[in-house]
């Protein structure tokens, strides 16, 4: 892909749906009694995975025009046994969700990834997991596929997660909806609550006491209509491209601006960068907003541990802004997550560093010297979607020309990218 100098942007966009609550909406639909109408449902690669799981588990599921989901739901337990393996292709929320619902029911179940991801290990979910009773058994003790879950009498559990395993708290609270007595989950800081706000919608027992989430079983959910916001995760491309190219103004329409999923906007204002929340409202109870980004001057931020969770799924475009921010970012926690220990750090680092930005690898982070200029060159996405959005981004506001090899990633989790930056 080839991305030319802009000397600004302009004009109004829309982004895909919310990954993290399509997927949501999914499992907890069908595990509610009733019809459930979705709308502006993410249709990507990840979330039809989940959508074919629990069609597997005789959950009727309809994909209808404009983006919009039917599920009938069966039910807490109303699950029927799949008659062959579930597949969570490759992604990892995908199986993470699934294994905290198998958890709980009276069934034997397998679970499997994709070609590619089997290899992949699962994590310490099923060591929670286990911890709570559940039956989950694979290869190399269970922290790789196949999974085989079987039947088990679950019971609530009182638990302290660790700041880089938070993911673990939504299968956990899943899990709990089947398990005899309160479940409680302890995090560090507060991770993304979609999980619990879309369990209250559907009629859960659950609260939020702090950093403390405890949910007590119910004898049922029931249906409810959702609509999913924008997805940050996806308008933080645009919102940096907004930051960093000269003379821009946009408006990113109808996007989640969740307090646990915003983040960035907070590090990005304070690093002086023009953001307005226009229009704001709740939906189906998730905040939503039209976020207006106008072109700032960066300066440089420290980013530590507690921050990392927050913007997990935003640093390589955050960093790319960083390089063009005035003074040093020191970006600092990294070591105990995962993008740090899989080396993808390290990679969107050195691609950077061919456009010219002085990036310096720490044990545990980062130190970004900002900039006046990017120069556009030859850099590799090395297949990683989030690594090629960043480099167009970074492109833009790069002098000459930036081809972006290995781009394709980009069409598994949003095809419109390109065109979406080529209307402003």
């Amino acid at each position: 892909m080839l991305v030319e100098n802009r000397n600004r942007l302009r004009g109004e966009i829309t982004v895909p749906g919310d990954k993290s609550i399509s997927h949501r909406a999914i499992v907890i639909g069908a595990l509610a009694s009733g019809t459930t109408e979705i709308e502006n449902f993410l249709l990507g690669e990840d979330c039809i995975s989940t959508i074919d799981c629990f069609r597997r588990m005789q959950v009727s599921i309809e994909i209808l025009k404009d983006n919009r989901i039917k599920v009938q739901g069966r039910g807490l337990y109303g699950l029927k046994a799949p008659t062959s393996a579930l597949n969570a292709g490759r992604s990892g929320t995908a199986i993470r969700l699934l294994l905290g619902v198998l958890s709980g029911q009276p069934f034997t179940s397998t679970v499997i990834r994709s070609e590619g991801s089997m290899k992949k290990p699962v994590g310490n979910t099923v060591d929670f997991l286990r911890q709570m009773g559940s039956a989950i058994t694979a290869k190399d003790n269970g922290s790789m596929c196949p999974l085989m879950v079987s039947p088990a009498r679950l019971k609530g559990i009182n638990c302290k997660l660790p700041i880089h395993e938070m993911h673990i708290k939504s299968p956990l609270l899943l899990a709990g909806l089947y398990a005899d007595g309160e479940t409680a989950v302890n995090e560090p800081v507060s991770s993304r609550n979609h999980t619990e706000l879309m369990l209250t919608h559907f009629g859960a027992d659950i609260r939020t006491e702090d950093t403390v989430v405890k949910l007590r079983p119910v004898d049922n959910l029931y249906a409810r209509k959702v609509i999913i916001p924008g997805d940050i995760s996806i308008a933080a491309y645009f919102i940096t491209a907004a930051l960093i190219v000269p003379d821009s103004d946009i408006i990113i329409k109808n996007v989640g601006v969740n307090p646990t999923r915003s983040r960035i906007l907070e590090i990005y204002k304070s690093m002086g960068g023009n953001i307005e929340l226009l229009n704001e409202r709740n939906v189906t109870g998730e905040d939503v907003a039209d976020i207006r980004v106008r072109y700032s001057k960066l300066k440089a931020v420290r980013i530590d541990e507690k921050l990392i969770p927050g913007i997990i799924d935003e640093l390589p475009v955050i960093i790319a802004a960083c390089t063009l921010a005035e003074g040093t970012t020191e970006i600092r926690g990294l070591s105990s997550f995962k993008v740090k220990k899989t080396g993808k750090i390290k990679a969107i680092s050195l691609e950077l560093s061919k456009m010219g930005a002085k990036i310096t690898e720490t044990e545990d982070g980062l130190v970004i010297e900002g900039k006046e200029t990017l120069r556009g060159t030859v850099v590799d996405s090395n297949n990683n979607h989030s690594h090629a959005m960043a480099l167009s981004i970074a492109g833009l506001a790069a002098q000459g020309e930036t081809l972006i090899r290995k781009t394709q990633a980009v069409d598994i989790v949003y095809p419109e990218f390109y065109e979406t930056l080529n209307k402003l």
